[in-house]
């Protein structure tokens, strides 16, 4: 999600309007189902994926996408026409999406709430309330879920961020722990939670440490200092945590650092290797970058793979079709551990629907599909998405 001058609406209020509003009087908007690849087969256990889209902010639209690979058809919307009885649409800016057991949990930023859904049937289940909640991980029982707390706009005296304690079986929130300013994503290794605090509302006094949260305790034990404006964290296969900062779109630039689990300190700097978004496939660390300068009034586009067994930069641009010319903005990637193919989203203007491409292992375009507003978040399901009337 970009940061945004925006209305805020409380938790207690989204749920009371919620609660009270209903679809009687509004058409359901249908799907689309679309083949897009009809010769695809299921390889391994993945049967399919989601695709979140975060919709504007303020315009109510976070949308989810389907994609089944027994079938090759992308189905846009799904939400909708699934859950009649529930709000029109999704809820106001989708910012992460998650498989945990049976359900499927998507964060709904700027309505303040997280979405638990049936993964078989995308059928809701119920509504968590999280003030300006970020992302999702899971450990045990457990759902762990960073929130801004405050209101969504910027202010020197924004309010400290928490990560909220979430039982999976009884839906509730069980505890919080308070961590670093605008927290964002997570990343568990033992009994050890790892958040990172980007400080973005409180510009340009930005956070620029990693939290460490006990588990046992769920209490921070530790803050790392890492960098200004910290965003992504991923866990290599070598007890590595690899850290994103967004820099401050000026004079400091946005770098990528590593985090060894066993010191908890900084070990690692890349000289130049830019972070917006990344995922992990092996021991291959995907990396897209797109860099806004004030300064040049210009962006900067890349994308790098790191080999995280060496920590050398592999690639500077894993697409080797020439369809990078044709994304205008890279919004979102993931890779089928699978098969090794990938896929990148553009959300274009923000106003636009977005696209999804499809590329082979080899970075050859398979395929692309429009998707909904802003398409940005993948989760890949172990699942067969059932018929919408079964």
């Amino acid at each position: 999600m970009r940061f945004f001058n925006a209305r805020y609406l409380t938790a207690a209020i989204c749920l009371l309007v919620l609660a009270t509003s209903c679809r009687k009087d509004d058409p359901i908007l249908p799907s689309e189902p679309i083949e897009v690849n009809p010769g695809e087969e299921v390889t391994g256990d993945i049967y399919g994926f989601f695709l979140l889209n975060e919709g504007n902010m303020g315009t109510n639209q976070a949308s989810i996408d389907h994609y089944d690979y027994e079938t090759g058809v992308y189905t846009r919307n799904i939400y909708g026409e699934r859950n009649p009885y529930e709000i029109k649409d999704l809820g106001d800016v989708g910012n992460d999406i998650q498989i945990y057991g049976d359900k499927l949990w998507a964060i709904i930023n700027c309505s303040n709430y997280v979405e638990v859904m049936d993964v078989n049937t995308v059928k809701h289940i119920t509504k968590i309330a999280v003030p300006n909640c970020r992302y999702l991980t899971f450990k045990d029982n457990y759902a762990y879920v960073s929130a801004y707390a405050g209101p969504v706009q910027i202010a020197p005296d924004a309010r400290i961020g928490y990560v909220a304690k979430i039982d999976t079986l009884t839906l509730e929130v069980v505890d919080e722990c308070i961590v670093g300013y605008q927290p964002e994503e997570m990343a568990i290794v033992g009994d050890k939670l790892y958040v990172t605090n980007s400080g973005g509302y409180r510009v340009p006094n930005y956070d620029r440490t990693v939290s460490v949260i006990d588990l046992n305790t769920f209490t921070e034990v530790k803050q790392i200092e890492v960098a200004i404006n910290l965003h992504r964290i991923k866990l290599d296969n070598y007890g590595n945590l690899y850290v994103s900062s967004r820099g401050d779109y000026y004079t400091v630039p946005s770098k990528t650092f590593i985090i060894d689990t066993n010191t908890d300190e900084v070990v690692y700097e890349f000289d130049d290797l830019p972070n917006t978004n990344m995922t992990l496939c092996g021991d291959s660390l995907y990396v897209y970058s797109t860099e806004w300068s004030y300064v040049t009034k210009e962006w900067t586009v890349s994308y790098a793979i790191v080999d995280t067994r060496t920590r050398k930069i592999i690639t500077r641009n894993f697409i080797k079709d020439g369809t990078e010319e044709r994304i205008q903005t890279p919004y979102g990637i993931a890779v089928n551990p699978n098969t090794g193919e990938f896929l990148v989203t553009d959300a274009k203007d923000y106003v636009r629907a977005g696209t999804l491409h499809c590329f082979g292992k080899d970075g050859i375009r398979k395929w692309s599909i429009t998707t909904g507003n802003i398409p940005a978040h993948i989760v890949f399901s172990k699942k067969k998405l059932r018929p919408v009337n079964a």
